[in-house]
């Protein structure tokens, strides 16, 4: 057991529940699933938003702006990894010896209250697969609660309300807080070198996830993609009841599909074959080869719980993007402007490959703001190959997020590596000099994609305003 367990352990979740950055995509959904069963919730954030709006909505109190008093009276806190030690309404709860209950610790303890927990890892992917799940469970009726880390528009937030045992989630590997969660399935769609800040080594990522897939009862089944061989190397550990997905043939997976076809826009239809058998067509609006994969993934998932074929090839083709995943934001002079949460190089190569399919031959023009100093140095300063597709590639500052910069690596390094791959990169500061070279050079048919998960989305609006 971790020490995050054994603190979920000690801690309850009940009574009135105050949360601190309750406007977190993760955040608003807890509150939502412990209002669900006969708490009080309110919470704080520094300001509103869509999901401050819905649970406003909802009749949950949500204070803009942080206050020592709000916590007072509260039987618990919970609070985000964005809020520090020192925030006034944690440091009150100390005060008044109120229980502070990190997000995924409480993550953990709503988790223990269902028999039945899908847990659904993998560096990438798992918000997709998992709002895909949803969706099925809302047009299937199914009674599953589902847990998303993202906005999902088709649930005003990012959480499905459900009334059974079945409890789905996202199962986030940063930090490894994905270990305070109680699974009986685990789903890993692939394991990459990401998060390098915090696990150092990518055999220590490897590991994360072995601990993970321990926390399974024997009788526990695990779902992944043999695709990846680093899956495939983990799953031969276990002796567990395991179902297996992919697109090669050769690494014989229980899920794959056949007769795959595109679309205009790059949207996939597909057989969906299991073990040998033809079970049917799907057709999904997500571009990219790697959404097929994804939805064998939700295949795999949602016929193992009793769901039929028939719902499933009903509920994907209603499917559309998460926010911030290959995301329309607009067209300005027949310039049309995508944007996608991508930043690591896998993602950016799948984004890329979406962006390539719906240009339909006009050119693609990358903006990709990295956001993290340790990720520039793992992951972009050699054999960066993932931007080939781009007519142009423009990269502004590095985003600092949780880090400081050492000046140890810059944007103008990352360019030097993608130009030694491509030949297409340009370093431009600042979003406001990004937005001038746009309006100078991007002509009409072309596409615009920028790739990054710090404020990036928020940036890239400048060109379509």
């Amino acid at each position: 057991m971790t020490v995050s367990q054994n603190n979920s352990a000690a801690k309850k979740l009940c009574g009135k529940v105050h949360f601190i950055g309750i406007g977190g995509c993760s955040m608003n959904g807890l509150a939502q699933i412990l209002r669900a069963k006969g708490c009080f919730v309110q919470g704080s954030d520094r300001a509103a938003s869509p999901f401050t709006e819905r649970l406003t909505e909802l009749g949950v109190p949500v204070f803009i702006g942080h206050d020592a008093k709000n916590v007072e009276g509260c039987d618990a806190v919970v609070y985000s990894a964005a809020i520090p030690y020192d925030n006034v309404e944690r440091v009150r709860a100390r005060e008044l010896g109120i229980p502070e209950i990190e997000r995924s610790e409480a993550l953990g303890i709503i988790s223990a209250d269902y028999g039945d927990v899908i847990g659904i890892a993998g560096c990438h992917g798992k918000t997709t697969i998992t709002s895909m799940l949803a969706l099925i469970a809302e047009k299937s009726a199914s009674s599953a609660t589902v847990h998303v880390g993202g906005m999902v528009d088709f649930l005003n937030g990012g959480i499905r309300l459900g009334s059974g045992e079945l409890f789905i989630t996202e199962a986030c590997e940063y930090v490894e807080s994905f270990l305070t969660l109680h699974p009986t399935v685990v789903l890993i769609n692939n394991i990459d070198n990401d998060h390098l800040d915090y696990f150092k080594t990518f055999d220590n990522i490897v590991n994360a996830f072995r601990k993970f897939i321990k926390l399974m009862p024997e009788n526990g089944l695990l779902i992944g993609s043999v695709d990846d061989e680093h899956v495939r190397a983990l799953f031969d550990e276990f002796a567990l009841n395991k179902i297996t997905y992919g697109l090669d043939k050769a690494n014989r997976p229980d899920y794959t599909a056949e007769n795959i076809e595109f679309d205009e826009l790059g949207c996939a239809s597909f057989d969906v074959v299991h073990k040998g058998e033809r079970l049917g067509r799907i057709e999904l609006h997500v571009p990219g080869i790697h959404n097929v994969q994804n939805a064998l993934g939700v295949c795999a998932v949602a016929l193992s719980h009793g769901v039929s074929f028939e719902d499933v090839a009903r509920s994907l083709p209603l499917f559309h993007s998460v926010k911030r995943r290959f995301e329309y934001y607009g067209e300005r002079n027949g310039v049309k402007v995508f944007h996608d949460y991508a930043h690591h190089p896998a993602e950016i190569r799948a984004a890329m490959d979406s962006a390539v399919r719906t240009a339909k031959g006009g050119r693609v023009i990358a903006v990709f703001q990295c956001n993290s100093y340790t990720r520039a140095k793992t992951l972009f300063l050699e054999n960066v190959d993932c931007f080939k597709t781009a007519d142009e590639v423009l990269v502004p500052d590095i985003y600092p997020g949780r880090e400081t910069d050492d000046g140890s690596v810059h944007a103008r390094d990352m360019v030097e590596a993608i130009n030694r791959e491509s030949h297409n990169a340009k370093y431009i500061p600042t979003f406001e000099e990004i937005n001038e070279y746009l309006k100078e050079n991007a002509r009409e048919g072309d596409l615009v994609i920028t790739l990054g998960s710090g404020d990036v989305y928020l940036r890239s609006k400048l060109f379509i305003e």
